[in-house]
């Protein structure tokens, strides 16, 4: 592993270089927007490809169902917006017409979360996971970085079926060695420890860490997983962690209700029931501000949820 605070890059932009790398292998590939080009960066697939890239308009549910019956015709279809129209607005068309058939659709979304900033409550996909995340044959994937991010749209290119990948808005620090990363649909250890297992996705992979290493001057050892994986989830790694260090904690740029806290929760309590916290938004909408700033009021920063993993640990020790 590899955190580089000076180096940031775009996960849009990495997605959109891969989707043109894509392209120029794969003929069958195409790609839909829902006239946010710009800003998911599809617009690089449309100037190297324009007769294989379709603007559908503000029109998210006929951008998801041209997308599946482009798959019914042996395409693989690429179908990005904003998080919060991808998973909501078009929810109904995702079910039925790509989860249910199991079609060859990858929904990657971008702007989720609370780190979308000033366009407020409306725009912050909070929900999205969950609601992805409920839907038979579906996988969920939130990458951590640009070079995650490139690894993570060639695997879902070459794995047959829908797929939901959330992107952020923001630049992120690069965490993962370019000449090394490969991806692989499990959990991975950044950190092992043994007093607290903190398990996390996307942007707050870097404030888990800096978190570990601020309870590493208390005498606290703490194990970090990355789970880009949200569905299927990686049980085995994150039991194995949490039998070690009997406590976990998740941390997450989405609600507490649904997404990877609830995951964790559900895999314990069935089979291994140790003290959870669940570190995320507290079931509220967002608001609009820098996103920096909102983390902190959120509570999605190292300063914030460090005081959350003591708390877990006095209720370890209890």
């Amino acid at each position: 592993m590899l955190i580089d605070n000076k180096s940031v890059s775009s996960l849009r932009q990495a997605y959109g270089e891969t989707l043109v790398q894509l392209g120029g292998e794969n003929p069958n590939i195409v790609v839909l927007d829902a006239d946010l080009a710009c800003s998911t960066q599809t617009i690089q697939f449309q100037k190297a490809f324009p007769d294989r890239f379709f603007n559908m308009g503000v029109a998210e549910q006929d951008g998801v169902g041209t997308a599946a019956g482009l798959a019914y015709s042996g395409k693989t279809a690429f179908f990005s917006t904003f998080a919060v129209f991808a998973s909501g607005r078009a929810w109904d068309q995702v079910r039925c017409s790509v989860a249910h058939p199991k079609l060859n659709v990858k929904i990657v979304a971008t702007h989720g979360g609370i780190t979308v900033g000033e366009d407020g409550a409306s725009h912050q996909a909070l929900e999205d996971i969950s609601l992805m995340r409920s839907l038979p044959n579906m996988r969920v994937i939130i990458p951590a970085d640009s070079i995650e991010t490139r690894a993570v749209i060639r695997y879902v290119a070459q794995t047959e079926g829908p797929f939901y990948v959330r992107l952020t808005r923001p630049n992120m620090p690069e965490i993962f060695d370019a000449q090394t990363y490969n991806f692989e649909p499990r959990a991975r250890v950044l950190i092992e420890g043994k007093d607290l297992t903190i398990a996390t996705y996307g942007e707050t992979v870097v404030e888990a860490v800096k978190c570990a290493e601020m309870l590493k001057l208390k005498g606290i050892s703490v194990e970090v997983i990355n789970v880009p994986v949200i569905k299927p989830l990686d049980e085995i790694t994150i039991l194995e962690s949490v039998r070690k260090t009997g406590a976990v904690m998740t941390v997450e740029n989405h609600s507490i209700i649904g997404g990877l806290g609830s995951a964790v929760c559900e895999t314990l309590s069935e089979k291994l029931p140790l003290p959870v916290r669940r570190v995320g938004v507290r079931d509220e909408f967002g608001q609009s501000g820098e996103y920096t700033e909102l983390m902190k009021k959120y509570g999605l920063c190292a300063e914030r949820f460090i005081e959350d993993a003591l708390a877990l640990l006095e209720k370890k020790t209890k």
